[in-house]
């Protein structure tokens, strides 16, 4: 389970709960493969673990191509805002990277920016980096990786 916690300076803070050990066992494993066998690896653990938000942001990392990448972002977006809903995320508040199981929202959210940006999807970037600000102000975190 995961919390919301209130406080009198300022916007509410929402923490995703960190993943299984095992499936964060597994998404490692496949992260230390390389080119198309990291990609089918990581596939498996989506396929195995389909809400879980740093598989669907590291397939969307290896895609094979930006409209891969893209649809997988977007994916892990999408569950990320389902699962803070359910969180007890209201719309607004804070989603910090320091938090360990915020980082797999995070990044699907970044790589869907960064994709975005790519296929000309200029709005979208834009949106999408406000949105990461406003979640972290301390936006972009130094041990961020694609």
């Amino acid at each position: 389970m995961s919390e919301v916690t209130l406080t009198p300076s300022g916007p509410p803070e929402t923490v995703i709960a960190d993943e299984d050990a095992a499936i964060q066992q597994a998404i490692q494993a496949a992260l230390d493969r390389s080119g198309d066998d990291r990609r089918a690896a990581l596939a498996a653990v989506v396929a195995t673990a389909p809400r879980c938000l740093e598989a669907w942001a590291r397939l969307g990392d290896a895609g094979r191509d930006v409209v891969e990448r893209y649809a997988a972002y977007r994916v892990g977006y999408h569950r990320g805002l389902d699962t803070l809903r359910a969180n007890g995320w209201r719309g607004s508040g804070y989603v910090r990277w320091e938090q360990p199981g915020n980082r797999g929202f995070l990044r699907a959210l970044a790589g869907l920016q960064r994709t975005a940006a790519e296929i000309g999807e200029t709005d979208e970037a834009e949106r999408c980096a406000q949105f990461l600000k406003q979640l972290d102000p301390a936006w972009p975190p130094g041990d961020l990786t694609a």
